[in-house]
C-alpha cells in the first residue's frame, strides 16, 4: 500500500512538472504554492503575443507559397539589414509612438496652433474693418457714430445667437466648467463638436466686436473640446476609451490652450495647473509641456510665414534696461502696488458676483428678457460702444486703439510727463493725452471705465474671458504709480552715487501682473508676463507684487473662475479650507453625515428594489448591506446596473423560456398533421399576402377555431406558384428533422399591417424548437429558417407570448423573488470613513480622489452617509462662522443630491 502511495504521488507530481514546463514554454508563466509568478515582464509578453497574432492574420491574408518564395529568395545581407533597421526602429522611433499619445500631444499642439492662428486673423480682420469704415466716414461724425456702433452690435448679436441656437454650453469663459469635468463631473455635450463650432465662431464675433473681453477661458475650452474630438478617431481610440487617459489628455489641453492664447508654454502648463485642479499627477506634466510646447512654437512659426513677423518675438514686446534695471528701494513701491491690485481684484470679484445675483433676482427684468432674449445684448454693446467714441468719452480713454495697442503703449518705456518727444514718442502720448485733462487723469478714468465696463462685458451671453480686460486695466494702474513716480524724482533714484531713471512701463507692467493675479488667484501669471513681454528684468518685483495681491485677495473674496463656479452652482468643492480656526480638526464626520441611508441589502425582492429605485430617483448610487438589522457595508451598486437586474428578471427571453414547455406539448399534438419532409420543401414569396388568422389558428390549437383551422390547412402543405421574384423565402427541410421542429406559416407581408401576428409565431416555433430570443442575431435565427440575407427587416416590436392576465401574474411572481445581486457589478470597495474622521481628512479624500460620495461606517455599519453638497456647505458655514453640530439630519436627507 505504502509503495503504491509512492509511485501515485511520484507520478503526481511529475505531472504537476510537466504543466508547469508547459506554462512557462507557452504562457510564460510559472506556477508555485501560493500566487505564482509571471517569468518574464508582462509588457515583453504583451509584445511578443502581439507581435505573433499579427503575424499569424498576415500568413491567413497572403498565401502560403508567396511567402515561402519571398523567404526563400532573400538573401543573406538583406535578412541582416532588415533586422538591423527593425532594431533601430524599436529602439528609437518605435518607443516615440509605441501607445499613440505623443502622437497625439504633437498633434492636439499643432491643431490648436492652427486654430488660434485662424481665430486671431479673423478677430483682427473685424476690428481693422471697423477702425477703417470709422476713419473713412470722418467728414460727418453722425455717420462716424453710426458706422462705430453698428458692427459691435451685428457682430454681438450673431455670437449671442449662434451660441443660443447651436449650443448653450458654449456662452462664458469654460475654466469653471473644466474645473468640474476634471474632478469627474460629467457634463452633457460640453465637449461635443457642436459646442466647438458655436465656441470659435461666437468668440471670433465676440472678441472682432472690441467689447472689453478675454479669450484664455475660452481657449481651454475649446482645445479640450479638440482634445476630445481628436480621441475619437480610430488611431487614438485607446485614449478616448480610457477615462483615466482621457482626463490626462484633458489636463495636457488645458496647457495647451493657455499656451496658444499667449504664446507662452511654461506659463501656459503652470496656470492649467492652478486654476484647473487642486492636486496635479506628476506623469500629467511632461504632457503639457510636450503639447504646449508645440502648439506655442507653431503659433508663431505661423505668424512668421503668413504675416511677416521677422522673428518669433513676444506679444507685448518691451525695450527695458538689464544694466542695472530698478533700485531696491523700489520694491516698496512694487510692494505698494501689489495691496492696491489686491483690493482692486477682490473689489472685481465681489461687484460681478453681486451684479449677476442682482439680475438674477430682479423679477421684473428677467421677464423682460426671457420675451425679449436678444435686447440685452443689443443695448450692453450699444452703450459700450458708445463710451469708447472716440470723438465723445472714447478721447479720455484711448478708445481709438484695440486692446492690444493699448497694452503696448502702457509698456511703453519713456515718461508721459516730460516735455521733449520724439515724433514716435508724440504719437503715442497723443492717444492719452488732452489738453483739458491730462494724463493723470485719462488714466484714472481709463482703469475705473475698464473696472466697470469689464464686468457688465461679462454677463453677455456669448463666449469670453476675463485675463485680458484685467491685464489692462491692472496696466493702466501701474502706469499711474510710475508716472506719479517720475514726476517725485524726475532725476531718478540715487544709488551707489549714480542716478538711475524710473521706468514708468516697468510698473505698468507689475502692475498687470498683480491685478491678474489677485483676480485669477494664480502665480503663474508671473511667467506668462515674462514671456509676452520678452524680458525678465523685472522678475522679482513682479513675483513680490502677484504674492502680496493673492494674499489680499484670498482674504478677501475667492478667484474669479470659483465665483463662477458659485453663481452657476456647479458641483464646486472650495480648494482652501478655512485658516486661523481649529474648525478642520474638531469638525468629526459624523457631525454633519446624513444618517437617514437609503439601501439595499441582501435577500429583498426585486418589487422592493424597484420601489426604491422610483421612490428615490436622484441617488446614482445604493449601498449594499447585508442585512436590515445589521447593516454591515459590502459595497455599493450604481443605479444603472439595478435597473439592468431588474429588466433581466422579466425580460422577454425569461418569459420565453417560462412558457417553452407550454408551447411544447402543442407541437408534439400537431406533429400529426405534418406529411413528410419531401412535401414539405417549397419556396414561398416573400410579397404574397394573405389572410391574417388568430394565433391559435396558427399554432394548429383544437378549440373554437377549428374550422378555420381545417379550412386553412391545405394552404399550409400546398406547394404555392414560384413567384418571378428571385428573392424568395426558403425553408430548410432539414430543420423539420428536429423533433421539437414545426412548420411555420406562410402567412407573411412585407407591409406591417400584420407584422405583429407574424412576428408573434414566428417567435413561437423558434422558441419551441432552440428557445432562441426573437431579438436574436441573424446567425440564430438562420439555424432553424434558412432566410435570405436581403430579406426585408421589419421593426423590431415587443411580442407577448401570453394573455394579459397571464403575463401580469408571471411579471408578480418574478418580481417576488429575491434580487440575485452575484448578476450585477458590485463595487466591493466604495470609500468610507469612520465617524471621528476630521474634516480636514475629507476635503483632502475627496480632492485627491475626485469623488463625490463617501460612507460613513462604525465597526464596518452603515451609520451615514456624505456628499460633496454636505461637505460644501460645511466649509461655507465655517467660513460664515454659523456652523452648528446640532443640525438636523431630517431636512438634510431632503436636500441629497448625489452629483
Amino acid at each position: 500500500m505504502e509503495s503504491s502511495t509512492s509511485e501515485s504521488e511520484t507520478k503526481f507530481k511529475e505531472k504537476e512538472v510537466t504543466e508547469d514546463c508547459v506554462k512557462v514554454e507557452e504562457l510564460g508563466y510559472q506556477h508555485t504554492l501560493m500566487y505564482g509568478r509571471y517569468s518574464q515582464e508582462l509588457s515583453t509578453f504583451a509584445r511578443k503575443e502581439a507581435k505573433r497574432i499579427i503575424s499569424r492574420s498576415r500568413k491567413q491574408t497572403f498565401p502560403t507559397k508567396f511567402h515561402a518564395v519571398n523567404t526563400d529568395e532573400r538573401s543573406k545581407h538583406v535578412r541582416v539589414l532588415s533586422n538591423a533597421l527593425a532594431l533601430f526602429w524599436n529602439k528609437t522611433f518605435g518607443k516615440f509612438g509605441e501607445d499613440w499619445v505623443h502622437f497625439y500631444l504633437f498633434t492636439l499642439g499643432i491643431t490648436m496652433a492652427v486654430i488660434s492662428f485662424l481665430m486671431d486673423w479673423g478677430i483682427n480682420l473685424c476690428l481693422t474693418g471697423r477702425k477703417t469704415l470709422y476713419e473713412t466716414l470722418n467728414h460727418h461724425i453722425a455717420l462716424q457714430y453710426f458706422s462705430w456702433i453698428i458692427l459691435p452690435i451685428l457682430l454681438v448679436l450673431f455670437s449671442a445667437a449662434l451660441v443660443h441656437i447651436v449650443a448653450p454650453q458654449a456662452i462664458g469663459s469654460g475654466i469653471p466648467e473644466m474645473k468640474t469635468i476634471l474632478r469627474g463631473v460629467i457634463l452633457k455635450d460640453y465637449l461635443s463638436f457642436r459646442t466647438l463650432f458655436a465656441k470659435v465662431i461666437g468668440l471670433v464675433a465676440s472678441l472682432g466686436s472690441g467689447m472689453p473681453l478675454g479669450k484664455e477661458g475660452p481657449f481651454v475650452h475649446i482645445a479640450s473640446i479638440v482634445a476630445t474630438q481628436l480621441a475619437k478617431l480610430r488611431i487614438f481610440k485607446s485614449i478616448y476609451e480610457n477615462q483615466s487617459r482621457g482626463m490626462e489628455m484633458l489636463a495636457a489641453a488645458c496647457a495647451v490652450g493657455v499656451a496658444c492664447c499667449f504664446a507662452a508654454p511654461v506659463g501656459g502648463v503652470l496656470m492649467s495647473i492652478e486654476v484647473t485642479s487642486v492636486y496635479f499627477a506628476v506623469r500629467d506634466y511632461w504632457r503639457g509641456f510636450f503639447a504646449a510646447t508645440f502648439g506655442a512654437t507653431f503659433f508663431r512659426l505661423l505668424a512668421v510665414w503668413f504675416q511677416g513677423h521677422e522673428t518669433l518675438k513676444p506679444v507685448f514686446r518691451t525695450y527695458f534696461g538689464s544694466e542695472f534695471p530698478y533700485d531696491p528701494l523700489e520694491l516698496i513701491i512694487f510692494a505698494f502696488i501689489g495691496v492696491i491690485s489686491g483690493l482692486i481684484g477682490a473689489s472685481f470679484v465681489f461687484l460681478h458676483r453681486q451684479y449677476v445675483l442682482w439680475m438674477r433676482s430682479n423679477k421684473k427684468l428677467n421677464s423682460i428678457l426671457q420675451k425679449n432674449r436678444f435686447m440685452y445684448p443689443i443695448i450692453i454693446s450699444w452703450f459700450i460702444a458708445s463710451v469708447t467714441f472716440p470723438p465723445g468719452f472714447g478721447q479720455f480713454i484711448a478708445g481709438n486703439l484695440t486692446t492690444h495697442d493699448q497694452v503696448l503703449t502702457l509698456f511703453s518705456n519713456f515718461s508721459w510727463s516730460k516735455y521733449n518727444f520724439t515724433p514716435g514718442e508724440s504719437f503715442v502720448v497723443k492717444k492719452w493725452d488732452n489738453p483739458s485733462t491730462g494724463i493723470f487723469v485719462n488714466l484714472g478714468l481709463y482703469c475705473i471705465t475698464t473696472f466697470f465696463l469689464s464686468i457688465i462685458a461679462s454677463t453677455l451671453p456669448v463666449p469670453s474671458g476675463n485675463f485680458v480686460p484685467v491685464f489692462k486695466m491692472g496696466a493702466g494702474v501701474g502706469r499711474i504709480v510710475g508716472e506719479a513716480m517720475q514726476l517725485c524724482f524726475p532725476k531718478g533714484l540715487k544709488f551707489s552715487e549714480e542716478n538711475w531713471k524710473i521706468v514708468p512701463g516697468a510698473y505698468a507692467v507689475v502692475g498687470a501682473a498683480a491685478v491678474t493675479g489677485a483676480v485669477t488667484r494664480t502665480v503663474s501669471v508671473c511667467v506668462i508676463v515674462v514671456e509676452m513681454t520678452g524680458q525678465i528684468t523685472y522678475i522679482i518685483p513682479i513675483l513680490l507684487a502677484v504674492l502680496i495681491s493673492n494674499v489680499i485677495a484670498g482674504l478677501l473674496q475667492p478667484s474669479i473662475f470659483d465665483s463662477i463656479a458659485i453663481i452657476k452652482r456647479l458641483p464646486h468643492l472650495p480648494d482652501f479650507l478655512p485658516s486661523g480656526t481649529d474648525d478642520p480638526y474638531n469638525i468629526l464626520a459624523k457631525d454633519f453625515m446624513v444618517e437617514n441611508v437609503y439601501y439595499i441589502y441582501h435577500g429583498m425582492s426585486y418589487a422592493e428594489l424597484r420601489n426604491i429605485l422610483k421612490s428615490y430617483q436622484a441617488l446614482k448610487a445604493f449601498p449594499l448591506v447585508d442585512s436590515c438589522d445589521s447593516k454591515v457595508l459590502l459595497g455599493s451598486v450604481d443605479r444603472s446596473y439595478l435597473l439592468k437586474v431588474i429588466e433581466r428578471q422579466i425580460s422577454r427571453e425569461r418569459k420565453s423560456q417560462s412558457i417553452a414547455p407550454k408551447y411544447l406539448k402543442t407541437v408534439e399534438q400537431n406533429k400529426v398533421h405534418m406529411k413528410s419532409e419531401s412535401e414539405i420543401n417549397f419556396q414561398t414569396s416573400r410579397f404574397e399576402v394573405v389572410p391574417v388568422v388568430s394565433n391559435n389558428e396558427l399554432i394548429g390549437s383544437v378549440g373554437r377555431n377549428e374550422p378555420n383551422s381545417k379550412h386553412l390547412q391545405p394552404n399550409v402543405f400546398q406547394r404555392p406558384k414560384k413567384s418571378i421574384l428571385k428573392k424568395t423565402l426558403s425553408f430548410n427541410t432539414e430543420s423539420f428533422s428536429n423533433e421539437n421542429s414545426f412548420c411555420p406559416a406562410p402567412y407573411r407581408t412585407v407591409t406591417g399591417v400584420e407584422s405583429e401576428v407574424r412576428k408573434t409565431v414566428e417567435s413561437v416555433f423558434k422558441r419551441a424548437s432552440s428557445v432562441l430570443s426573437a431579438g436574436s442575431s441573424q446567425s440564430e435565427k438562420d439555424s432553424t429558417f434558412n432566410i435570405s440575407r436581403k430579406s426585408v427587416r421589419l421593426p423590431f416590436e415587443r411580442v407577448i407570448d401570453m394573455p394579459i392576465e397571464e403575463q401580469i401574474a408571471w411579471e408578480e411572481t418574478e418580481m417576488s423573488k429575491s434580487v440575485d445581486f452575484s448578476r450585477c457589478p458590485v463595487d466591493p470597495l466604495p470609500l468610507n470613513l469612520v465617524g471621528q474622521t476630521t474634516l480636514l481628512k475629507i476635503h483632502s479624500l475627496f480632492s485627491l480622489l475626485r469623488i463625490n460620495r463617501a460612507f460613513v461606517t462604525e465597526a464596518g455599519r452603515l451609520i451615514g452617509v456624505i456628499s460633496m453638497r454636505e461637505l460644501r456647505m460645511v466649509i461655507e458655514q465655517c467660513n460664515a462662522g454659523s456652523f452648528c453640530r446640532t443640525l438636523s439630519n431630517a431636512k438634510q436627507v431632503e436636500k441629497v443630491e448625489d452629483a
